[in-house]
């Protein structure tokens, strides 16, 4: 699995994915400053795998969070990427389904939920949230990402999934949990 070790934390002198700033503004005619960082705005995919009845997870290490809380080695999320690219969110949206979890979904099979804000008190970026039902026939390989990503692809039987998103002993994003609250309300069981 994941094996961490030498964890230290230094500096960000030359960042390449986020610039750390200072906003100041003025509200209600009180001067204010913020401190912030501008990064990307983002796609997410809630995949469902209709053969296997189960979502398509992926499971990561995210260094922030172990920096945070020591116990969570990985994170639980959707299938997502940063939109760095020209080209349609939903164009992105399908070449990450292909990187991290090994799948070929035709772009008409990609339906959009909606859009939302994430960490608005930090970045306030932007995340387009998409849903797509896959089978094995869409399968090209078996994921994992692209470069240095070293990513697990996982399969959560869906009659497992409402007792895992309020298990806490798994690390998990809100999105994740966004997610499959709307799966529940759209295709309810």
């Amino acid at each position: 699995m994941f094996s961490i070790s030498d964890f230290t934390i230094t500096p960000l002198l030359q960042p390449h994915y986020i610039k750390p700033l200072r906003i100041h503004y003025r509200q209600n005619g009180i001067e204010r400053t913020w401190e912030a960082v501008k990064s990307y705005d983002s796609v997410a995919v809630l995949l469902y795998h209709t053969q296997k009845e189960a979502f398509v997870l992926v499971k990561q290490f995210r260094a922030p969070v172990f920096m945070n809380c020591k116990e969570h080695t990985y994170t639980y999320e959707l299938c997502a990427g940063i939109i760095d690219k020209q080209c349609s969110v939903k164009q992105i949206a399908k070449e990450e389904i292909d990187e991290e979890c090994g799948y070929d979904v035709p772009l008409q099979a990609i339906e959009k939920i909606t859009s939302f804000f994430t960490n608005v008190g930090v970045s306030g970026s932007k995340q387009y949230l998409f849903y797509a039902a896959i089978d094995d026939t869409m399968q090209v390989h078996s994921g994992g990402g692209i470069e240095s990503e070293e990513i697990i692809v996982e399969y959560l039987p869906l009659k497992n999934a409402k007792t895992f998103m309020y298990d806490e002993s798994k690390a998990k994003t809100p999105g994740l949990l966004f997610a499959f609250e709307w799966f529940f309300r759209n295709f309810p069981s």
